[in-house]
């Protein structure tokens, strides 16, 4: 699967630069840690973002966003926006970011 280079860009500048963050290739993309914690994703199918079970209401209200789905498992708590609509709201993006490390930034380091 090819990346979306620039999407991990959009979602590298929304991220900005805090002690702990990591990248590490993954899933076919991109993959951002804190403190050793998966905190989102870019790839081809879009931005993947970490937001706690029960924090993603919010976010699912919206229609370009999904729950992530492993095979045929939900994974509560992470959600997935598509590239084209990750690229396109940066105000979404920025807010989905905010989110991730709202809720990885109170998990303890790995």
């Amino acid at each position: 699967m090819a990346r979306d280079w620039l999407l991990e860009e959009m979602v590298r500048e929304a991220l900005g630069d805090r002690p702990g963050l990591t990248e590490k290739a993954m899933f076919g993309g991109l993959c951002w840690l804190l403190d050793g914690h998966m905190l989102c994703a870019a790839s081809q199918k879009g931005m993947m973002v970490r937001l706690g079970k029960g924090e993603d209401g919010w976010a699912l209200a919206h229609p370009e966003i999904v729950t992530v789905t492993m095979g045929e498992r939900a994974m509560p708590g992470w959600v997935r926006i598509s590239s084209d609509a990750s690229r396109d709201d940066h105000g979404l993006r920025r807010k989905l970011v905010a989110g991730a490390i709202a809720f990885v930034g109170t998990l303890p380091p790995k």
